[in-house]
């Protein structure tokens, strides 16, 4: 039986989805659509069919209801105004690549299974890295390496699994955790690394200060955390250090953490989801100070590299404690490439068996927008970034909390109930998302600017709308923890 779309051609169908996704971008830059939808739980499944049909129906039916149904109730991550989330950016060359790796439908879990894919997916890592500035230890052409994992969730818990196989000497294949081995991080990591330590069966992360005002992780206190720990018997096995946490996009000193780790064995992890992109250009090389010594990074393509989620880059310095952690061979997968061990296998880099093709799309991009032109996008947003921030700190009212890299967090002056209020109200509008984080107590609200259909006077309009918001709330007393100065969260 021939798998058909029923009287539609297949290139028309495509052709329709390109319209789709043609009017739907410039519906966004436009700000034709809400940011959010004004919807309740179940309207939208009130809306789709009640169950699969007995017979096939035209694909341009159901492109129409993508149309009527689905687009209408989405969250619009793309749009000039969603400065909740770090963003979501996919350019027309990513969607190409991954229509056509979909079409491909390419499994590489071993080379022997995808030598094409493979070998592309090594070269562009390998490009990827020396466009950031990174070391050549994390080249596939020395002893370290890279792959595409789905998101740096699975990138830390894969460098957790390789921390614990080299700390452990490789007992831990055998015998687990044996409740000796620890994980480090500030409470300002991303929530996957929490998840990562209990998945690993570590427990919960030790929590290692962080230097007043700045959100960053304190070297001191990491050095006393784990002089006391190596005394009382126990492993300190990894830690895990932020360029650029959710929160306030505040940077770790990863050089001193560094030295740390090298004076305790530790592994040293990097992550560097959001802020990582930021590399590309060489003027913001400095939040990868001391990476040199770090024994994995990762980065998240999907959010500022034009790149369609998921497609997290992850590099390790060593390879063979991340393989030697990960690999298993039942017969079915054995063959001589991998046996010859002159290739590389990835499902021996990740948790799942199967590798998708995800380093296709990342080469459309790397290859039509060039390096300049990644670098124009990422100037431009931290030029939008920059304009906000003089906006906040120009209104009276509101302060500026901080700004770092493409990340302004503000907040009413006053208590935290007028900025708690000034959030909801936004909500209500659905033009507009923000998302609160606290810092010392003081509740702020983020606004990550990284949409590439955004403009300055977007940017200005965005503002326009906070400011015509808030003046509707009335005046709060002081909050006492509330300073004169705007404190330098994680600003450089």
């Amino acid at each position: 039986m021939s798998v058909t779309l029923g009287d539609d051609s297949f290139r028309s169908a495509i052709g329709e989805v390109a319209a789709i996704l043609e009017d739907y971008w410039e519906d966004l830059r436009e700000e034709r659509l809400p940011v959010t939808p004004d919807l309740h739980p179940g309207d939208v499944r009130a809306m789709l069919p009640d169950c699969v049909p007995v017979h096939g129906e035209p694909i341009r039916d159901v492109l129409a209801d993508v149309r009527r149904v689905v687009i209408p109730g989405l969250v619009h991550w793309q749009h000039p105004s969603f400065l909740g989330y770090y963003p979501t950016q996919p350019s027309p060359a990513s969607v190409v690549g991954e229509l056509l790796a979909s079409g491909l439908a390419v499994q590489h879990m071993m080379w022997s299974t995808g030598p094409a894919a493979t070998e592309l997916e090594e070269a562009v890592l390998d490009h990827l890295a020396v466009a950031l500035g990174l070391p050549e230890r994390f080249l596939s052409t020395g002893d370290g390496g890279g792959v595409l994992q789905d998101s740096a969730s699975s990138a830390v818990l894969v460098a957790v699994a390789a921390a614990l196989y080299r700390a452990s000497g490789g007992r831990w294949r055998e015998h687990g955790t044996e409740g000796r081995y620890r994980l480090y991080c500030t409470d300002q990591a991303n929530s996957c690394v929490p998840k990562a330590s209990r998945i690993a069966g570590l427990g919960e992360p030790t929590q290692i200060p962080t230097l007043a005002g700045t959100c960053e992780m304190d070297p001191r206190a990491l050095h006393e955390q784990l002089a006391a720990d190596s005394a009382a018997g126990l492993v300190p096995a990894i830690v895990v250090t932020s360029v650029g946490t959710t929160g306030t996009c505040a940077i770790d000193p990863i050089a001193a953490v560094a030295a740390v780790c090298r004076e305790f064995g530790a592994w040293l992890h990097v992550d560097a989801a959001y802020a990582g992109s930021a590399a590309v250009c060489p003027e913001n090389r400095w939040i990868n100070e001391g990476v040199e010594h770090a024994d994995s990074y990762a980065v998240n393509c999907h959010k500022w590299l034009l790149t369609g989620p998921p497609c997290d880059a992850m590099w390790v310095a060593d390879r063979h404690s991340l393989t030697a952690a990960m690999d298993i061979r039942p017969p079915f997968l054995r063959n001589q490439a991998s046996d010859s061990g002159d290739v590389t296998d990835f499902r021996d880099w990740q948790v799942p068996l199967m590798h998708p093709f995800r380093a296709l799309k990342l080469w459309f991009v790397l290859r039509t927008h060039g390096v300049e032109g990644l670098r124009a996008h990422i100037r431009e947003q931290l030029s939008h970034a920059a304009l906000l921030a003089d906006l906040v700190r120009d209104s009276p009212g509101f302060e500026l909390v901080s700004h770092s890299l493409g990340l302004v967090c503000f907040r009413l002056t006053g208590d935290n109930a007028r900025t708690e209020r000034l959030r909801a109200e936004l909500d209500a509008t659905h033009r507009i998302l923000v998302t609160p984080t606290t810092v010392d107590g003081r509740y702020i609200l983020r606004a990550a600017l990284g949409s590439r259909l955004a403009s300055q006077a977007s940017v200005r309009n965005a503002w326009a709308l906070v400011r015509e918001t808030a003046a509707a709330i009335p005046e709060g007393r002081p909050a006492s923890s509330e300073t004169s100065q705007t404190t330098a969260v994680g600003a450089r």
